[in-house]
């Protein structure tokens, strides 16, 4: 079965049912749909990945310090970062369905031109066209999987974003396997990968369109899914949610940018065996991806949030002065716990400014990467002025910022109209 036919086998709305028969979610749920945009994500943090995996390989080629290598993920982040919101605004008033696939064609042209990259200018060009793939990807790709979601958001937003979460941890483990033996010239090999997402995007684009011209003849549903909040309660939401992803963010940037050296300089590893500590902490954050959002259909987004956050606080404490089994160990344990939180992050959001899902998933997933990539860059600073070890030690703290979640609102579900026939 095609790609194209298997979507085109997903109903574009639900069978129309009697008000007193509510309909399995089973059923509504486009799953042919998710796994489709779930591997598109894992192909495109796949390739976005090589980048922080390559960073040793490049530091010594190019001779970069610390500082250049943060900047490095400056400025992919940033040029996410930036445009992901504006990106999400364009697209709420006018949908773009095959621009997921165009996105894709600027990743690739970054992935071939830092497989040839001469010097350090050309690297940070390289890194800026992945960013801007990545800033048309992730707020219509989060749209797609809303569409398909049949009601259960915070399942389609874990099965996209465990996509993304398993791509990010294969990256390393795909250099250490091709990129650290075949030197930079073999990046080029990972073109097929992004070839392979173009196709299939583009055919996830063909089913996004038919959803949009179905929309347009159909009634919409009456009234909120949830009470509406006061504008400053909503404005004191999101100021809160987007300071939990500042902590969350931060402390990723700390393990996925230099957990590798830390691992090396302190435990004396080689560059590959540091790489597959990574991709295991990775590997974590995928799996621990999967949870957040089915639990938070279950029991609330609040309180997977809370969990998440704030509960990883006592492992990170004690990370920095652990052995190197136990390191791994509590690697593993940051990763599960801290990966579930960004989905209930998103979809409570998505929630408090219903309508603007373009918006809401461009603004959180850009903020994420861009305090992603600052983080990288100011804790590479400090890793220059004072040591690796002292950058952990005070990322350490950074969960504790999770008791604001405390200060999150109660949301509260409103019967919702049955649409029109």
């Amino acid at each position: 079965m095609t790609m194209e036919t298997a979507l085109d086998n997903v109903p574009d709305s639900p069978p129309s049912m009697p008000p007193s028969s509510a309909p399995q979610p089973a059923e509504k749920t486009g799953f042919r749909v998710l796994g489709a945009i779930s591997f598109s994500h894992f192909l495109n943090d796949m390739i976005q990945s090589l980048l922080l995996a390559i960073y040793p390989l490049l530091k010594g080629n190019f001779h970069l310090s610390f500082a250049q290598v943060g900047l490095i993920t400056l400025t992919f982040q940033v040029t996410a970062s930036l445009l992901q919101p504006l990106v999400g605004l364009y697209t709420d008033k006018h949908p773009k369905p095959y621009s997921l696939a165009v996105g894709m064609g600027s990743t690739l042209c970054g992935l071939l031109l830092l497989s040839v990259a001469p010097n350090f200018g050309v690297l940070l060009l390289a890194a800026a066209l992945v960013g801007t793939g990545s800033s048309v990807f992730h707020p219509e790709a989060s749209r797609v999987a809303r569409m398909a979601s049949g009601g259960r958001h915070g399942l389609a937003q874990s099965l996209f974003q465990v996509g993304g979460n398993a791509g990010s941890a294969m990256g390393p483990l795909l250099a250490a396997w091709i990129i650290i033996p075949g030197g930079q010239a073999s990046i080029a090999w990972f073109s097929i990968a992004a070839l392979v997402a173009i196709v299939v995007l583009r055919q996830i684009g063909h089913w996004y369109a038919r959803q949009h011209s179905a929309a347009k003849g159909k009634a919409k549903k009456k009234g909120p899914a949830y009470v509406p909040l006061p504008k400053s309660k909503v404005t004191q939401a999101v100021g809160i949610l987007l300071l939990l992803i500042f902590s969350k963010y931060f402390y990723m940037a700390s393990l996925s940018s230099y957990f590798t050296f830390y691992l090396i300089s302190k435990f004396q590893l080689s560059v590959q065996d540091a790489q597959i500590h990574l991709f295991v902490f990775l590997f974590a954050v995928a799996v621990g991806t999967v949870a957040g959002g089915p639990i938070g259909d279950r029991i609330g987004r609040k309180a997977v949030i809370w969990a998440s956050i704030l509960g990883v606080a006592p492992f990170t404490l004690i990370l920095p002065y652990a052995n190197l089994f136990w390191t791994g160990v509590l690697s593993v344990i940051i990763g599960l716990i801290l990966a579930s939180a960004f989905s209930a992050i998103l979809v409570f959001a998505q929630e408090l400014m219903p309508g603007k899902i373009g918006t809401v998933s461009g603004l959180f997933f850009g903020f994420a990467f861009g305090m992603g990539g600052i983080g990288a860059a100011l804790l590479g600073k400090l890793a220059d002025l004072t040591d690796i070890y002292f950058v952990y030690q005070v990322c350490a703290f950074l969960p504790l910022i999770g008791l604001l979640a405390a200060f999150l609102p109660k949301m509260q579900k409103v019967e919702v109209a049955p649409a029109a026939a």
